[in-house]
């Protein structure tokens, strides 16, 4: 394909999400079903120039004075790629796929865009218009800018497995893949964002990972996990697994010792648990499915930790998922505080006196982090709050003790983690 039929298709995929409320990613697959002549490298333009596109759609219609699939895909080519009006030009009007030629008006917008400083922080920073009270909230005169570092594209990274190798081996078998340590985490490695166009190279490809050496987990999740602290020789309970990414987290920081339960109220999600947990040699795993009539029966009141990682709207990821936060309603929002409230209260009998229970979302809002843990704590008097003490990040932690991570601030996804002990 030319440069004039993969704009065309983009502009024809972002269509898609919009009329039909689609995610990206199904977009994207139905395209590409029904384009078999794309080859790889035409599938990697259209997806990157729709997922940059959603990313930043409300600063490109800014910028180009209208907020139009065509308007901004064009806007992603002049902005955010760097091409020429010649090129952009060109591709434009290329007969028979491209777009058609550009207007007057966006030959003018192209050329000098309409500037950013007096725009509204939501478009700034690339977010609704019904999140900007709980962005102000959380980051008051920032949140632009918090909005717009979750707008840019984020890097791949992964954990090194210490149940199977070390971080200066895993160095070396990541090297084809130019991965370099992430800092903050000695186990924690990190490719950079490839451009647009390219995709990041195969992890899965490298032999080491076969052999369960890595993990591709995000640094914040890395962080989030060791909140839970020195967990070697403990009675561990990760009350929300899904796909088990932090669940193995755990399993390599409690080294083969204890005992750890991996548990998710939906048992679909917990598909690639014990795969997972088989390829990175975890042997002291127990795997409770909901599809058993009382899959967590004998544990109560046993564990040293119980770890939350709560559905959440997974604000902080909208790096990785762009669309998402167009999708996000006000009632999701809420919607998903209840079901956190729900799941703090169907864990908290699990922890043992003097044991922590983790809480952890990947949301940037107060209302799914603090006001959260403020409810939990007034209809749980038997727990109190302790600050989190994880010494790499003791800088990101808040004035109440908790974790908060963001890309503008720590160069990972958003997350939060508080730890609530019980006394009593």
């Amino acid at each position: 394909m030319r440069d004039g039929g993969r704009l065309a298709a983009a502009i024809e995929v972002l269509e898609d999400i919009e009329a039909r409320h689609k995610p990206a990613r199904l977009a994207l697959k139905a395209w590409g079903d029904s384009a078999r002549y794309a080859g790889s490298k035409d599938r990697a333009f259209v997806s990157g120039l729709v997922l940059d596109v959603l990313r930043k759609r409300r600063s490109l219609g800014w910028r180009m004075g209208a907020d139009t699939p065509r308007a901004t895909a064009l806007g992603v080519l002049r902005f955010g790629w760097g091409w020429p009006l010649e090129r952009i030009a060109e591709a434009a009007g290329e007969a028979p796929h491209g777009i058609g030629a550009l207007t007057e008006a966006e030959i003018a917008a192209l050329t000098a865009p309409r500037p950013l400083d007096d725009a509204p922080a939501a478009v700034a920073g690339d977010y609704p218009d019904w999140a900007e009270a709980a962005l102000a909230r959380v980051f008051g005169d920032d949140r632009a800018g918090e909005g717009a570092a979750l707008s840019e594209r984020a890097p791949v990274d992964l954990r090194a497995n210490r149940l199977k190798t070390d971080p200066e081996r895993a160095a070396k078998a990541l090297a084809p893949l130019r991965a370099e340590p992430a800092g903050l985490l000695p186990d924690a490695f990190r490719i950079p964002a490839p451009a647009a166009t390219e995709r990041t190279g195969a992890v899965e490809t490298i032999p080491a990972f076969g052999k369960g050496w890595f993990e591709v987990q995000d640094l914040g999740s890395q962080l989030a996990a060791a909140v839970a602290g020195e967990v070697k020789g403990r009675q561990v309970l990760d009350f929300c697994s899904g796909g088990g990414g932090k669940t193995l987290a755990l399993a390599a920081a409690m080294g083969a010792t204890g005992q750890l339960y991996a548990h998710d109220s939906d048992a679909r999600r917990m598909a690639d648990v014990i795969p997972r947990a088989t390829r990175a040699g975890v042997r002291n795993l127990q795997v409770r499915s909901p599809v058993e009539a009382e899959p967590l029966k004998g544990l109560e009141g046993k564990m040293d930790v119980v770890f939350v990682d709560a559905p959440c709207t997974g604000a902080g990821t909208w790096r990785r998922h762009p669309d998402a936060k167009w999708r996000l309603t006000p009632d999701q929002f809420q919607r998903r505080q209840a079901e956190q409230d729900a799941v703090l209260d169907q864990a908290a009998p699990y922890v043992k006196t003097g044991g922590r229970l983790i809480y952890v979302t990947c949301s940037i809002f107060a209302e799914e982090n603090e006001d959260r843990v403020a409810a939990f704590l007034d209809r749980h008097p038997q727990f109190a709050a302790r600050p989190v003490t994880l010494e790499p990040v003791l800088h990101r932690v808040t004035s109440q003790g908790y974790l908060r991570l963001t890309p503008r601030t720590a160069a990972t996804d958003g997350f939060f983690a508080a730890i609530l002990e019980r006394t009593a």
